[in-house]
């Protein structure tokens, strides 16, 4: 049998098509074996096969087209539901008309999850399609935005269509994403002028053609012969959707029957204030287990012991238990209570009295648990981590770490021992599988959720941190995955002038891509059995990431890798003189040791440097790195005089203009960060300090974008063909040029800050010009909330009073209901495809709601790296149900704002 490829496609000068499918002759989906297109003319690429009739009969032939660029990467277009099928025994021929599906199509967003399975679903209208006797086309297109009882429908040119005839235009029925006709065009006259459109079925009328020119089929209509067309999308306008969402960590929920923290559970209260307001998705902070420390600094949602375990602290006790156990839990009820009346979570209460109530549990319940069918189920589709996680636990807890290089035993992981220690024969097979237990009740207290809130038509969006900790289990197996001598992190911004130090080990992308990056698609697919959504976690990282070596403390010793590095030759091309000690060493004169530590001068050159042969200092051998220095003085008491001086080291190693790369030989080099606030730059002569302006604004805004482009390029597209969620990237900080153009061709949202903007020359972001694809929110989790924000700083209060709000006159010292409610309006009002509010910036508009004072309202503070995330509602989700009043005026405002 044979096929035949036509593909509409227009290339550039160096750019080749190719197709890959399911079958030998196709490559078996194998890019390196896909098979290349030939150039027909300007509209057309083409590809012929001979293919076995019995292989199609079989399975079907799925295929995709590739698009090679001049640089010889490769660029899948998206989707996977082109399918041939044979109709008929006579058939001989298949012809298939295709249009290249750009993964940026803002219509491929609403055949995601989030849309398909829960926002659009209920609009779907049945209705039979179209089906000739004896027919010779057949007629595929996605229409994904129609109304209730609309259907697509098609007219054209010839005696089929009736020439244009609207009365009776031909309908096209679903199948699967695709709506179909199949057509007898044996008498048409090629080619055939066509278009489609919509018809309503109850009123039984046309309601319109789709825009743009009329569609032409070429060809003919011969016998044993099929042509398929898909014909892409429906013309019609793709930017009419719109939604509104809260986002709240689950701690922070708060209800009458939770334990002092939220919970799953509580979840679907949120779903249940979420319909009553017209909000239409919930975004959560990360929700992975995070116990490392067994104290208050476990609250950091980000730094998860497991990329797919869920954490404890979420789980419902009472839900556990169940009617037959609940008696075990009786003697909680007053500590429940006392913790449900603290203002904020106290994570190591509520810890200290879940986990032995769960082993307690355990030990009445567990074996039922694991006999259970369902049980089975969960165990075999997660065995793959839940294992090697339930091990890392039990070790854990033994040697009361999580730092599995100081553990007595198994400190490197072996999967043999780990399959022994797990075995039902092991003597700690059961400690082992108390883990097991914990994580099968929080998978079904999560998916219940999950289930719950699609019943109701809102979207559960998850969020996929950027890193794992350093000693998480992810780490303890697999260590070569990650760069374990770096610390992920993110240069100075607003939040701090030294950087951000995550701890984080960077991600080892290339032997992470030897496999296809499997531990990532298992980490999507787990993740879509709850969510429908998902926010990538600085998403900037995935063109470069922001690294910092080991021996460092702050972010600002870090810089972006992989990059392009500054060769010794630039210097001298640039008229540079290049000096090593000048520019690579700390530069430390008494000057500068006056300016830093003031009256600690003279100790500090008595105790912590030595004079060299450079008219400076060079720090002593035992505090020339930072993490040195910080474990000299965390063996000292901590008082004001220490902190000072502590910090002033820092400084002091900082004080560089570039870092060495190392085992480069001296040959390459890269910009410390801030270059010009340091003290070395502003000792240089005005002449240098320009020539070095200049190289390192080539360094960090030139050189890297291509580079950076590619890097992206070779990671994203796999990982989000990977999944069915809606993926919106969070890309703030030091963007490269290139992150939009990356982020525009794969179809993720962008993430639009009003007090953030993007463009340096904007003082703020209006909330108007946001992009379709994106989504706007006036303040996220590392910020302050509104209120907060607007007693921060008076001068910038004032510019937004004046020139954003359109106000006259002194901006009033605290942001008033009436003020909130004003930012919350201009971003429903934005094109932006989602506006998505922190529950604190809603409840500012009401002066009843509102928490008194604003600064409580803050869930993180980034300049803080030890910040206690306990953050919780000061009402409870039943009381902010039943606030009638507020709840319909807000439901007015998400309606009127046409994204109700």
């Amino acid at each position: 049998m044979k096929l035949q490829f036509y593909l509409r496609f227009h290339t550039k000068f160096g750019q080749s098509l190719w197709i890959s499918g399911n079958v030998e002759e196709l490559g078996n989906n194998d890019p390196a074996k896909a098979i290349p297109m030939d150039y027909l003319n300007e509209e057309f690429w083409y590809c012929g096969i001979d293919i076995k009739r019995k292989d199609i009969q079989k399975t079907g032939v799925s295929y995709k087209y590739i698009l090679k660029n001049k640089e010889g990467e490769f660029l899948y277009e998206w989707g996977n539901d082109r399918r041939i099928n044979v109709f008929n025994k006579d058939q001989q021929e298949a012809q298939l008309v295709d249009v290249w599906n750009h993964a940026g199509e803002y219509e491929n967003v609403f055949f995601s999850a989030a849309f398909s399975k829960v926002l659009l679903s209920s609009q779907q209208t049945k209705v039979k399609g179209t089906i000739d006797k004896n027919f010779s086309h057949v007629f595929r297109v996605k229409a994904p935005l129609l109304k209730k009882n609309e259907v697509v429908c098609i007219s054209g040119s010839g005696e089929r269509f009736d020439d244009w005839e609207l009365e009776k235009p031909v309908l096209l029925g679903k199948d699967g994403d695709w709506w179909t006709a199949k057509l007898n065009l044996f008498e048409a006259g090629f080619p055939v002028a066509y278009k489609y459109g919509i018809y309503n079925t109850k009123e039984k009328s046309f309601v319109r053609y789709e825009d743009g020119n009329n569609r032409l089929l070429y060809g003919d209509a011969a016998k044993k012969k099929i042509t398929i067309l898909h014909d892409g999308f429906v013309h019609l306008p793709n930017n009419t959707w719109k939604g509104a969402g809260v986002a709240i960590p689950v701690f922070s929920l708060r209800s009458k029957n939770s334990f002092g923290v939220g919970e799953f559970g509580d979840i679907k209260l949120l779903v249940d204030w979420a319909k009553i307001a017209g909000l239409k998705l919930i975004q959560l902070l990360p929700v992975n287990d995070t116990m490392a420390n067994f104290d208050w600094t476990d609250s950091y949602p980000y730094s998860a012991i497991s990329a797919f375990a869920l954490h404890p602290l979420y789980i419902n006790l009472e839900k556990v238990a169940g009617k037959e156990y609940a008696s075990n839990l009786r003697s909680l009820k007053t500590k429940q209570k006392q913790l449900n009346e603290l203002a904020n979570v106290d994570y190591e209460e509520v810890m200290k009295f879940k986990i032995p109530v769960l082993k307690k549990l355990y030990d009445i319940m567990g074996e039922n648990c694991f006999e259970s069918e369902d049980y089975k189920q969960f165990f075999s589709e997660n065995k793959h981590w839940l294992e090697s996680y339930a091990a890392f636990s039990y070790f854990r807890d033994k040697y009361s770490s999580s730092n599995f290089d100081n553990w007595k035993t198994n400190a490197i992981y072996k999967k043999s021992e780990i399959d022994k220690l797990c075995a039902p024969a092991s003597s700690v097979c059961k400690n082992i599988s108390f883990y097991y237990f914990i994580q099968y009740h929080l998978h079904l207290q999560l998916k219940e959720a999950a289930d719950y809130a699609h019943k109701k038509g809102v979207v559960l969006k998850g969020d996929i941190p950027i890193g794992i900790s350093r000693y998480s289990c992810d780490a303890w197996v697999a260590p070569e995955m990650y760069n374990m001598c770096w610390q992920a992190g993110a240069p100075p911004d607003d939040f701090t002038a030294v950087g951000q130090n995550w701890g984080f080990p960077t991600y080892n992308w290339k032997k992470m891509q030897e496999d296809g990056f499997a531990w990532w698609k298992q980490r999507f697919e787990q993740m879509s059995n709850y969510f429908d959504a998902f926010r990538i976690d600085h998403i900037l990282g995935f063109f470069r990431i922001w690294s910092i070596p080991a021996n460092a403390v702050q972010g600002i010793m870090g810089r972006f890798v992989p990059c392009l590095p500054v060769h010794i030759n630039e210097f001298g091309e640039n008229g540079i003189w290049f000096d090593y000690q000048r520019y690579c060493r700390p530069f430390i004169t008494d000057e500068v040791l006056g300016e830093i530590f003031g009256q600690y001068a003279a100790y500090v050159k008595e105790k912590f440097v030595i004079a060299n042969e450079f008219g400076g200092y060079d720090l002593l051998s035992e505090y020339e790195t930072q993490k040195q220095v910080e474990e000299y003085f965390n063996s000292m008491d901590e008082t004001e005089e220490n902190e000072l001086l502590k910090l002033g080291l820092y400084d002091l190693v900082s004080n560089v203009i570039f870092f060495e790369e190392t085992g480069s030989q001296g040959q390459e080099f890269h910009f410390r960060i801030s270059m010009e606030k340091t003290t070395s730059f502003r000792h240089l002569i005005p002449h240098v300090q320009e020539k070095l302006k200049n190289l390192y604004i080539n360094y960090f805004y030139r050189r890297q974008d291509d580079f950076w482009y590619k890097e992206a390029l070779h990671k994203l597209p796999q990982l989000k063909s990977a999944t069915n969620m809606l993926v919106c990237g969070e890309d703030l900080g030091m963007v490269p040029h290139c992150v939009p153009d990356v982020m525009n061709q794969l179809g993720i949202l962008s993430l639009e800050i009003q007090r953030m903007p993007k463009d340096p020359q904007k003082e703020f972001f209006i909330p108007n010009d946001a992009p379709y694809m994106s989504v706007i929110t006036p303040s996220t989790h590392d910020m302050s909330t509104v209120r907060g924000w607007w007693e921060e700083n008076r001068e910038r209060t004032k510019h937004f009073y004046n020139n954003v709000l359109g106000q006259w006159g002194d901006a009033p010292a605290y942001c008033e209901p009436w003020i909130n409610r004003a930012v919350v309006l201009q971003h429903l009002y934005s094109p932006a495809m989602w506006s998505i509010f922190q529950l604190q910036d809603i409840m500012g508009m009401s002066d009843t709601l509102r928490r008194e004072n604003p600064n409580d309202e803050r869930i993180n503070n980034p300049a803080n790296p030890k910040h206690y995330w306990q953050y919780r509602m000061h009402i409870s989700l039943e009381d902010l149900i039943k606030q009638k009043e507020f709840n319909e005026e807000l439901n007015g405002y998400v309606a009127n704002s046409g994204r109700g």
